[in-house]
């Protein structure tokens, strides 16, 4: 083939493909995986915002639930496939940032993700199975102290997640014995608090926990925080009691790429998901159980969010020594 010819079939295979180079994001169905079973506060956040951020994107979202490991098998489904934004993760720091440090198995660092949006921050709230018979913190350690050969078993969604760190640190500072008791989504563990199979447990005030604690099924006893909740302030402060002040944690719900998914990308999905949060409904419903609904930032604002967010939960992890598992 001489070299005329080789560039005229250059060309004409240029002409071929530049159409599907050119075709803009996104293209194709999105795939928005949730790290924990269908019920939990983080498919509650999913299937309300994935219908108006497909819109405004204007291409098919499906939910994908891949709970287990902290979370952590379903954010190693998004790393394994391309940084190209058609995969993507809604989480928080427990499966980012706590899972790498308390899971053996889990071979990501935080650092692997990059935030493309971060929706609602909200606070935990410890509660009981009916049947302990205990209405307040005090309550809860005196029976604890009654019965040292006893331990309280306490549920979380997997070893290093931000409601084990609370569990473990909670029983730091009572001195009481507990008992860990882990699982893949907050779903599975909420039917087993309300059937009595686990005597405690902190839960985030989202989802379908508020109307839990409405309808009786379980017992709240205090948040983790310094002021009451503000839809529930039934439930006193637990970082304002002696000896708890450290008791004063909270949750950041948000979507995360693969690091090296192009800026343009990034900004794509930034806008669109910040539009489906400002839509009213959708606003309303994230506040309606309490949540503090967190102001629209750009994806270079979101990067100092997140690696703050990343040193913050470290040093929590720090203070009561946890180990890989």
């Amino acid at each position: 083939m001489n070299v005329k010819t080789l560039l005229g079939s250059l060309l004409v295979a240029a002409s071929v493909l530049s159409p599907v180079a050119a075709q803009p994001y996104p293209n194709k169905t999105i795939s928005l995986v949730v790290p924990y079973p269908a019920g939990g506060p983080s498919d509650f956040f999913a299937r309300k915002l994935q219908p108006d951020a497909a819109a405004k994107l204007g291409q098919t979202m499906i939910i994908e639930n891949l709970g287990g490991a902290g979370g952590s098998i379903g954010l190693s489904k998004v790393l394994n496939a391309p940084a190209d934004g058609y995969t993507l993760s809604l989480g928080s720091p427990m499966e980012l940032v706590l899972a790498p440090m308390a899971i053996q198995g889990v071979k990501y660092k935080p650092e692997d993700f990059k935030l493309v949006a971060q929706f609602i921050t909200t606070n935990t709230i410890l509660a009981v199975r009916n049947s302990l018979n205990v209405k307040t913190v005090d309550e809860l350690l005196a029976l604890a102290r009654k019965n040292p050969n006893t331990p309280l078993s306490y549920g979380s969604v997997g070893p290093g997640s931000l409601y084990h760190l609370i569990g473990e640190k909670f029983t730091q500072l009572t001195k009481v014995q507990t008992l860990h008791v882990p699982y893949k989504g907050i779903a599975p563990l909420l039917n087993d608090l309300m059937g009595g199979q686990i005597d405690m447990a902190f839960l985030p005030m989202a989802g379908s926990i508020p109307q839990t604690l409405i309808d009786g099924k379980i017992q709240g006893l205090a948040v983790t925080s310094k002021t009451p909740h503000p839809l529930f302030k039934q439930f006193p402060a637990m970082a304002a009691m002696k000896g708890l002040e450290s008791m004063e944690f909270d949750i950041w719900a948000g979507v995360q790429v693969p690091k090296n998914t192009p800026d343009a990308v990034v900004n794509s999905l930034n806008k669109a998901f910040y539009a489906a949060v400002e839509m009213p409904d959708n606003r309303k419903a994230l506040e309606s159980t309490g949540n503090v609904v967190l102001p629209s930032r750009t994806p270079s604002e979101l990067a100092r969010v997140y690696q703050s967010e990343i040193e913050r939960y470290r040093a929590i992890a720090k203070s009561i020594n946890l180990q890989p598992q």
